[in-house]
């Protein structure tokens, strides 16, 4: 397509810092450019520690070995994400719980998450869609009260914050993507984000295979062996240092993005105000990274038509998830708590358009009026 979906994000100095990692023969990881993104991420999030990993799948399986989840632990989370947020804890035997979705923020409804505690409730797996906060305050006053661990999937949500608290740094475990489709990307890793220090050590057992071998070089331990389960989660310092050109931008990049959204939101408003769209919804206290830009379409059939209207002018828009509590694997894996009002209406109805940090507003301006040909022609 001549106006992609995404394009994933390059400064220009990545290559100079892979250059430097592989002539300071340290290339395996934790090195000097992996303890750089580790300490600009535990500054940016005021986490005990953050660990680079090599995607937020992996982050996510980690606090799911962290927590011992077990055969029937049952973990509640909304059904609108991506398999991953699911995947982490079936494959320590946990059944997902599945739970209805706001309608303005496509975030897990912070109002049935009680009614879904049973006594084998050992956590809540919230996931800040598009980079838009969920409830944090309620979440974490329900999570307190029945005792559940919180583990944030913001793998959308590097740089926001709810009510100034960093998205990511507020549950027991935060988790960050740095894949090609994200804001800050490595092509493909991510990042273990810990609140304290209740499971600092043992993640970093954790996450090399099992062994205290970077306890070791830490000096907190005089030999290193293998104490426990884990498995190879460390990303090579040659992705760290391509992640650091990033971090370094992190701000610049995020202000571009942001620029972008903003047009779109303003440039669609007026379809919205004649009812034939509905725009993102960014609740008070909340400050994303524009991290997609969507619309919501009337229905499922006039969203595909719109998306061969476009993909006919060679731009490339997307939909997003299919439920997980509809698809093969949460119909046998999982079970959905409560009504399905929104998530599937609602994911049916919703549209991705081209978003990313070297769009230009001249290719963003075609996206604009394509969409608006298509609504004034219906």
């Amino acid at each position: 397509m001549r106006i992609n979906f995404n394009v994933p994000p390059y400064t220009g100095k990545e290559l100079d810092y892979i250059r430097e990692a592989v002539e300071a023969n340290k290339i395996c990881g934790d090195g000097a450019y992996t303890a750089r993104c580790n300490e600009w991420l535990k500054n940016l999030t005021g986490a005990y520690r953050t660990l680079l990993t090599t995607s937020c799948t992996h982050a996510t399986e980690m606090a799911a070995l962290l927590l011992d989840i077990r055969e029937g632990d049952e973990v509640i989370m909304p059904s609108y994400t991506f398999s991953s947020t699911a995947n982490a804890f079936v494959l320590r035997g946990g059944v997902p719980v599945f739970i209805d979705i706001r309608p303005d923020t496509m975030n897990m409804d912070e109002r049935l998450i009680e009614a879904a505690i049973t006594p084998r409730t050992r956590a809540i797996a919230v996931v800040h869609y598009a980079g838009v906060a969920c409830e944090m305050d309620v979440i974490m006053d329900i999570a307190a009260r029945h005792h559940l661990a919180v583990v944030e999937d913001a793998a959308q949500a590097i740089l926001c914050t709810y009510h100034g608290k960093p998205l990511g740094g507020i549950g027991d475990f935060g988790n960050f993507s740095f894949h090609e489709t994200k804001n800050l990307s490595c092509g493909e890793g991510g990042a273990l984000i810990l609140r304290d220090e209740t499971y600092a050590d043992q993640a970093v057992i954790v996450r090399e295979k099992g062994t205290n071998r970077t306890l070791y070089q830490m000096g907190k331990v005089d030999k290193y062996s293998w104490i426990s389960a884990g498995s190879s989660w460390l990303p090579s310092e040659m992705n760290a240092a391509y992640l650091w050109a990033q971090f370094e931008m992190a701000d610049e990049m995020n202000a571009r993005r942001l620029a972008l959204w903003e047009r779109y939101h303003e440039a669609f408003r007026e379809l919205q105000e004649a009812g034939k769209i509905e725009r993102p919804v960014i609740p008070e206290g909340c400050v994303h990274n524009a991290h997609m830009y969507y619309i919501k379409c009337r229905d499922y059939e006039e969203r595909s038509a719109l998306i061969q209207h476009l993909k006919s002018h060679d731009i490339l828009p997307a939909s997003h998830y299919v439920p997980l509590h509809s698809a093969e694997a949460g119909l046998r894996f999982g079970r959905f708590h409560g009504e399905d009002v929104y998530t599937t209406s609602e994911s049916l109805r919703l549209l991705r358009l081209p978003m990313y940090y070297a769009l230009t507003e001249e290719d963003q301006d075609e996206v604009i009026s394509r969409v608006k040909e298509f609504y004034h022609a219906v």
